[in-house]
């Protein structure tokens, strides 16, 4: 997990972004806002409830025709329950390295221990799972997917310390927990939960893109020891000033839209800012843009209470490598009506896009 809903912003309603919503982060819509919370543009509906889940019985293989030399298994949207009964072994796939059971009706995760020797690739989106258990031997995944399904806690990971890629988009979390040991993680998707605090990730600083949008987070912090992070996707939170971002040196995105931001400030130190939304919050200027980010590409600014063209000129007009803008929906849209787009081309010479709508000069 471009972008309200990643949790996937411009580039990806990305947060992990939706279901990272990394792909770019998040794709314009018309009306100019970003929708994703997730870097691989995740769908946040589940599929739609049909009848009671069918068991395979254990004399129903569905595997009878794969050799026993497979990489890789994908059995998505089959009404499995339960994973015993597909008798996935390392006696009869020696060399499994994927397993993906997108888009079942699995309960529990069991019966995966004599895999631990080849797999690196789980893939359990969209099941019903409610407890983590089940993975402490798999300890050479470096991508586990458990987005949509019903988690509370984060629990029982400890030992996966070969994850790089972890996915908890659309459960129940409430508390970021159980992720100390992972040291090697580069991504980590938790939008669309329940949390309410960025908190107990100090130890991760290989992380290089964070998706928490559509979370219930009042505050940005706890983020001062991330200093590889790239992305940073919060939006659809309860945010009302930029901060805690000053030792993020390398970070070139940063999706917060959906916010209740006054003003954009706390940048300072982000030099590298590439892609910068702030849509639908409540920012009246653009204040201190023109001295700070002056490596920005894109600015996502729609929905707010933007009013002056002659500020739009001052504080963005230098930023040569400056190519995509947003402004609609702001009271300076509205004002100009029909000669809107030709004031930004007047006010932003180098641009090549605004809001939906590209040009060649």
């Amino acid at each position: 997990m471009a972008p309200e809903e990643p949790m996937s912003p411009p580039t990806v309603d990305p947060t992990n972004p939706q279901p990272s919503d990394p792909s770019p982060p998040e794709t314009p819509t018309a009306d100019g806002e970003a929708t994703a919370l997730t870097s691989h543009q995740r769908v946040e509906v589940r599929q739609e409830d049909g009848p009671d889940p069918e068991v395979i019985e254990d004399d129903e293989d569905l595997l009878a025709d794969y050799p026993s030399d497979t990489t890789s298994l994908d059995l998505i949207h089959l009404r499995i329950a339960s994973i015993p009964s597909l008798h996935i072994t390392s006696t009869r796939f020696p060399t499994l390295q994927k397993l993906c059971l997108r888009q079942n009706r699995i309960l529990d995760i069991e019966a995966l221990d004599t895999l631990a020797k080849t797999l690196t690739e789980l893939d359990l989106y969209d099941n019903a799972i409610s407890h983590i258990h089940g993975l402490e031997k798999l300890t050479k995944l470096t991508s586990l997917d458990l987005s949509f399904n019903n988690i509370k806690h984060v629990k029982r990971l400890e030992t996966l310390t070969e994850l790089e890629d972890l996915f908890f988009v659309q459960n129940r979390i409430s508390k970021i927990e159980g992720l100390g040991t992972l040291t090697k993680l580069r991504n980590l998707e938790l939008g669309a939960n329940k949390i309410r605090e960025i908190e107990n990730l100090e130890t991760l600083t290989n992380l290089e893109e964070l998706w928490l949008g559509k979370n219930k987070i009042t505050e940005l912090k706890g983020l001062s020891t991330l200093s590889n992070l790239r992305i940073l996707s919060i939006q659809s939170n309860r945010l009302t000033k930029i901060e805690g971002l000053e030792n993020l040196a390398n970070l070139e995105e940063l999706y917060i839209s959906h916010n209740a931001l006054s003003e954009i400030s706390g940048l300072e130190k982000n030099t590298k800012l590439r892609v910068l939304d702030v849509s639908s919050n409540r920012i009246e200027h653009l204040t201190n843009l023109a001295d700070i980010v002056p490596d920005l590409e894109e600015l996502w600014a729609s929905s707010n209470l933007l009013e002056n063209f002659d500020e739009i000129e001052r504080e963005l007009g230098k930023k040569e490598k400056l190519e995509t803008v947003y402004f609609e929906g702001n009271p300076l849209q509205k004002a100009a009506g029909a000669t809107y787009r030709n004031k930004i081309r007047l006010a932003l010479k180098g641009v090549k896009q605004i809001d939906a709508s590209e040009f060649v000069r």
